[in-house]
């Protein structure tokens, strides 16, 4: 059925010559669009969540004509006009707040009655949570959403084009034998590779939002590289060679 969708809203884009949108798609969802082919889309199609490292994002589907129109190769993620904007949610009283979660959040917001769909990433940050929302219900949780677990809360809209959000990371620096996608998870996460390709054959591991499920994947600099339930980080760069052959890698783990 997603497949199905996201067909025809290529297809809307290229016979009216407009700018269509998915709903937020979580990395399962991206992948059915990533290994679509291409031969069953009408036009090309681009991702954005509010933020540069977002995980949950929309799909764009552009017409050829409109980047003939602006005179470009890409637009920016504005200039498609992405029917989302953000959400805070701050304590009422900060002295008596909880250390909510990112589970307390979304479940406040889904005991609203909204489908997971229409929202994005929960961002959370000094106990307020910025929440990605679909324009559609924007205004029913600023006006609904009055506590989350125990905790009394307020709700403002703020423009997300105004955002400057930049994901907090560690940096990693450490040696691999080579650089494939199970090397660079053991050493993102401190543990084994036997382990971790469990992860990768269990359909856990996506780069670029794709799914990988070969251990021996190798990964370009810059590919950003998630794992379902532990996290996400950017393969950065590699280096020289060390005495004992092994190549020097720099990773940025988000956290």
């Amino acid at each position: 059925m997603l497949e199905k969708r996201l067909i025809e809203l290529s297809r809307t884009a290229y016979q009216r010559d407009i700018i269509t949108y998915s709903d937020f798609l979580n990395l399962n969802e991206q992948n059915i669009l990533h290994m679509l082919p291409k031969d069953r889309l009408f036009t090309g199609a681009v991702f954005f969540g509010g933020y540069e490292m977002a995980e949950r994002q929309m799909a764009v589907f552009i017409p050829d004509a409109l980047y003939l129109r602006y005179g470009k190769k890409e637009l920016s993620p504005w200039e498609t006009d992405y029917p989302f904007q953000a959400l805070k949610i701050a304590p009422l009283n900060r002295k008596f707040a909880e250390d909510l979660t990112h589970r307390d959040y979304l479940g406040a917001v889904l005991n609203l009655g909204l489908e997971r769909s229409k929202t994005g990433d929960i961002l959370i940050r000094d106990r307020e949570a910025l929440l990605f929302v679909h324009n559609d219900v924007a205004d029913y949780i600023a006006e609904e959403l009055r506590r989350v677990r125990h905790t009394s809360v307020s709700v403002s809209q703020t423009d997300a084009r105004e955002l400057n959000y930049t994901p907090d990371f560690e940096e990693i620096r450490g040696t691999v034998a080579s650089v494939r996608l199970d090397s660079l998870l053991a050493l993102a996460f401190s543990s084994s590779r036997t382990r971790l390709t469990g992860l990768i054959e269990g359909a856990k591991v996506f780069v670029n939002g794709k799914l990988i499920t070969s251990n021996g994947y190798q990964p370009s600099e810059g590919d950003v590289i998630s794992v379902r339930g532990m996290g996400k980080f950017r393969y950065e760069s590699s280096g020289g060679r060390t005495r004992k052959n092994r190549i020097s890698v720099i990773i940025r783990k988000y956290i």
